[in-house]
This record gives structure tokens, sequence and C-alpha cells, in this order.
């Protein structure tokens, strides 16, 4: 039963992952056909987040309601009619209504499924699984070309990609006893709630400032933020960086940038291994160790051999951090408090998405693009604070 529905939350994290590039990719031929603007992308992809943060916010009293069985079917069920409804839209104004549904969706089973295995699976799994939403969002596109190379446009690409999430949500569906078959792991002696003072009933769940107000909640948050900041930064601004700072053509910085997320994808399968001997607080330190050298070698005035190796060394380095951080979350604030940490952490994270790289964007516009390394580096050193006193916070009792 456990590893039936591992399989089965694996495929949902490559179904998670299928979307996330979609727009990206797909823009180009969308906006002139919609009468949109260029720069209007930017608004959809703000209506997802937006939806995101709130549906992670709402996880918990959500899961407390319904179970993460269900909450993962009804989101990716809304996923897979938004998914559909853009494939029908011929406006702009049609795509901003049914972005609602996607971001609540998208967050909902973000949030339940990272809180689900962080509570019954060994730290590995939380590896593979976000391993399995960077194949998702290396599949995307390719389905995506293939709809636009058959004639399908566009549009055949959403409705394709709908169609796979509409065949999981029957699955999960049907699988739904399983969810309560599996059994928690085994957590480590964390600080309990009685410990940190705590005077919230756990039945009822918690208040959003009570959970902040919790040691070490503050941190968690920040760390987030600022490895999500870091890691959106990282991919969507290498390729100007190589072209406008470095001088490398558009073609080969492009293919260049792109090692950034296959450093990430095939950093957290080895990463999967490396957990069998090393804890979740010691993956956190050693992905932020090569982060911090490969925004080095990006530094050094070197050659451009030292530059691809610094943007592969800083995925390779992104990749353990955000699974070790939700997967240590019931260990560092107890299993009936993980749901409620897990929520409010991904809307840290979205925000940091959100939010970040456009500030960088002001950046290299009205002083330089080639601040990128530098405010990569402020951001990691801040990140690395907020860990270590998360760490100082929660010592384990």
């Amino acid at each position: 039963m456990t590893t039936i529905l591992l399989i089965i939350i694996y495929i949902a994290f490559i179904s998670l992952g299928l979307p996330d590039p979609l727009l990206g990719s797909a823009w180009p031929l969308m906006y002139p056909e919609l009468g949109a603007d260029v720069s209007w992308a930017g608004i959809i992809s703000m209506i997802i987040s937006a939806g995101t943060i709130v549906s992670s916010l709402m996880s918990d009293q959500m899961t407390r309601l319904l179970g993460p069985g269900k909450i993962t079917a009804v989101s990716v069920g809304m996923t897979a009619t938004a998914l559909f409804g853009f494939s029908v839209s011929h406006s702009f104004l049609m795509l901003c209504l049914w972005a609602v549904p996607y971001g609540l969706g998208a967050g909902g089973v973000d949030a339940a499924l990272n809180n689900y295995v962080a509570l019954h699976y060994p730290a590995r799994h939380m590896s593979w699984l976000h391993c399995m939403w960077g194949v998702g969002t290396s599949i995307g596109p390719m389905i995506m070309g293939w709809a636009v190379a058959g004639g399908f446009h566009w549009n055949g690409g959403y409705r394709s990609i709908s169609f796979l999430q509409i065949a999981l949500t029957v699955i999960l569906i049907v699988t739904l006893p399983l969810w309560k078959k599996v059994p928690l792991r085994e957590i480590e002696s964390a600080s309990t709630q009685s410990d940190k003072g705590n005077t919230a009933p756990a039945k009822t769940g918690y208040t959003l400032p009570q959970l902040i107000r919790l040691p070490g909640v503050k941190e968690v948050l920040i760390c987030f933020f600022c490895y999500c900041a870091l890691e959106t930064t990282a991919g969507m601004w290498a390729a100007s960086y190589c072209t406008l700072y470095r001088g490398i053509s558009v073609e080969e910085a492009t293919r260049w940038a792109s090692f950034f997320y296959i450093g990430i994808t095939v950093g957290r399968f080895f990463c999967g291994f490396l957990t069998y001997k090393i804890n979740d607080r010691n993956m956190i330190r050693l992905g932020q160790f090569v982060a911090a050298a490969g925004i080095l070698l990006i530094i050094l005035p070197a050659g451009k051999s030292l530059l691809l190796i610094g943007l592969i060394l800083i995925g390779c380095g992104c990749a353990p951090v955000y699974p070790s951080i939700i997967h240590e979350t019931p260990d560092n604030f107890g299993a009936e408090l993980s749901q409620a940490i897990i929520g409010v952490q991904m809307a840290a994270a979205y925000t940091g998405t959100c939010l970040i790289p456009p500030l960088f964007g002001l950046l290299a516009q009205y002083v330089s693009v080639a601040l990128y390394p530098l405010f990569m580096a402020a951001i990691l050193i801040l990140m690395i604070v907020m860990s270590e006193l998360l760490h100082k916070k929660t010592v384990r009792r």
C-alpha cells in the first residue's frame, strides 16, 4: 500500500511541474492572437502566484477538514479545469479569470503533498519527489512543442496537459483509502507545543499570528523566502547576465541558463542517496556551501568555463535546500503543527518567487546587470543566517 501510494505521489509531483513552464514557452504565440502586450504575461503570473499564496495559507484548515488525499484530488482537479479553461480561452481577460483556480489548485496540492511526504516518508523521497517536479517542468515544454508542431496550436498543448491532470484526478479519487493506511515515520524528538508555551488547542488549529510567534517560525519563513528568491533570480536572469555583461551570444547564454535547472534536477536525484548518511540540517548546509562556491566562480574575473561551472554549482547547491527544509519541519515543530507551518512556508516561498526577480530586474535596468552574483550572494548570506538561527531555536530535546 505504501509503495502504491508513493508511486501515485511521484506521478502527482511530475504533474505539478508540467504546467509551470507552459505560459513562458507558449506566450510568444499567445499574445498576438489575444491582442495582448508581451509584458502582460507577468499579470497572469502574478494572479497565479496570488492564488498559490492564498491556498497555501488555507492548507492547514482545509487539510484538517478534508484530509490530505481529498485536498490533493480537489486541487489537481481545479488545476485540470483551469488548464482546460486556458485551452478554450480567446481573450486575455479569460486567461486572467482561469488563472485564479489555477493558482488555488497549484498551491493546495503543493502544500498538502509536501506535508504528507514529510510526515510519512524518509528524506530521500522528498528529494526524489522534487526531482520529479523538475522532470515535469522539462516535459511540459516538450508537450507544448509537440502540440504546436502538430498543428494543434498552443490551445492543444494546454488541453493535452489538462487531460493528463484529469486522468490523475480520477486515479487520486479511486485511491483515496490508501492515504489513511500509510503509517507516520518516526519523528525525531523536537521541541513540542508545550515546550514552546503555545496555548491554542491543537484540534482547532493555529491562527497565523500564533504560528509566527512560535520560536523558529520567523526564521524558517525568511529562509524559505530567500531560497525561492535565490532560485528564481538565478534562473530568470542567468541568460541576461551572460549576454549583457559577459558578452556571450544569446543562443549560447540560453543553453547555459538551462544548465542551472539541470543542476537542480540532477542534484535532487543524487541528494536522495546522500540523505541515507546526512541529515536534513547538514544537507541544507551542504547545499548552501555548494551554492556559495558557484556564486564565487561567477564573481571571479575568469573565463567562460568557470561561469558555466558556477551556474551548474548554484543549481546543485539549490537542490537539497528546499526539500530538506520541508522534510525537517515535523522534526522542528512537531507533527501536529507541520501542515500549518508548511502552508505558511509555501506562502513565503511564492512571495519570494513573485517579488525578488522583478526587484533585480529594476536593479539590472537602472544600475547594472553586473550585480547579478552579488545580489545572489546577499540573499544566500541572509538565508544562511536564518537557517542557523532556526536550528538554534529548534534544538531537539
